[in-house]
């Protein structure tokens, strides 16, 4: 029979290691989550490129149905679809694109000076925007003392324009490669995630212990199905968000229909807040076209953002993800607070893996 004093022993022994442990935990996911606040942007990136592959995965999933081709013959003839409706679309409307977005550029920019003037005309304070049109101010200065000579500028002004213009270009062209970077490192993770699906499944289940591999196996299955699902349904409900909207403004006479039809087919991949923001980009560019066309357009807003709340959504996602409204929103909000356009964006399909984790451990201790 063991004595009172190895009784003492082992529990002092056995709080110190939970205490070791503990701390080891807490260290660790602080230190986990410290890692992927300081490369969110790389992660959104590595996750969008994930997402691009799934996409194409599941794209070839779908022709395989009619076909019984092999997989990287699937998916090579998926790619060169893609890319031809891609060139098709830049070869047939790239000008189109180019006028309409110009246009509509500019009518957004005279729309929001006249939204400021109005709003500073009920005294409502507008001095924190700066919406001035740089043609009158440069009208303004044109006018000022007329009969004043113009001086040469002195070095110290030349210096400092060319240092400004200098830096801003820099800074385009920074911004430019940035992109361009980016947009190519998405195309070649999703090509390299497409083409070797099983290697990266194989790969994510080495990394877990043996003895919980079998119920990785299912997580990693049930997220890629339920992406896959989804992504099929998000690119149906874009492609009607984007007819749909293009069809009505072009009956209606907004300028820019096109390239409106674009955006608001864009935008719909981020619920609820693209359909927000596609709606008032709308509604900017109608006002120059007058109140009836104004109304108008807003009306199709409220019909396309209804139909694709309550018909498209739930018919197209209905077994893909049943998140509620209120709580997608939330979450929306709290990812683009943290981390900008990448977690609002990005926010959906996080949120659908997150609900697979949550769906499998519920239902564990049910099953065991």
């Amino acid at each position: 029979m063991p004595q009172p004093s190895d009784d003492r022993r082992q529990t002092r022994s056995d709080l110190t290691w939970a205490i070791a442990v503990g701390g080891i935990a807490t260290v660790a996911f602080a230190s986990l989550l410290l890692f992927a606040w300081s490369f969110a942007a790389a992660l959104f990136l590595i996750f969008s490129g994930a997402l691009l592959g799934v996409t194409l995965n599941a794209l070839t999933h779908q022709l395989g149905r009619l076909v019984g081709w092999p997989q990287p013959l699937r998916l090579a003839i998926v790619c060169l679809v893609l890319a031809g409706a891609l060139a098709g679309i830049i070869f047939l409307g790239g000008t189109t694109i180019a006028q309409q977005a110009a246009a509509l550029s500019d009518t957004l920019k005279s729309q929001l000076v006249n939204v400021k003037s109005f709003l500073d005309r009920n005294g409502i304070d507008t001095s924190y925007l700066d919406l001035a049109n740089p043609a009158q101010g440069q009208s303004g200065n044109a006018t000022t003392n007329p009969a004043q000579p113009h001086n040469l500028p002195s070095a110290g002004a030349l210096a400092s324009s060319g240092g400004a213009i200098v830096s801003q270009t820099w800074k385009l062209l920074l911004g430019t490669v940035n992109a361009a970077g980016n947009f190519f490192i998405v195309i070649f993770l999703g090509l390299a995630f497409a083409a070797q699906p099983s290697v990266y499944r194989n790969g994510l289940l080495y990394l877990a212990p043996a003895k919980h591999r079998a119920q990785t196996t299912l997580i990693i299955d049930r997220i890629s199905e339920t992406l896959e699902r989804w992504l099929i349904a998000q690119m149906l409900t874009m492609a009607a968000v984007g007819v749909v909207t293009w069809l009505g403004l072009a009956i209606i006479g907004i300028p820019g229909s096109f390239i409106l039809g674009i955006q608001a087919g864009l935008l719909a991949f981020i619920p609820t807040v693209g359909a927000i923001v596609a709606g008032v980009i709308v509604v900017l560019a109608s006002l120059a076209s007058g109140w009836i066309a104004t109304t108008s357009a807003f009306v199709l807003f409220l019909g396309v953002h209804a139909l694709e709340s309550y018909i498209l959504t739930p018919i197209l996602q209905r077994q893909a993800l049943d998140i509620p409204p209120a709580t997608l929103f939330a979450f929306q909000i709290l990812l683009g607070i943290v981390f900008g356009i990448w977690g609002i964006s990005l926010a959906l399909p996080l949120m659908a893996i997150v609900k697979v984790l949550i769906d499998h451990f519920k239902a564990e201790p049910e099953t065991a």
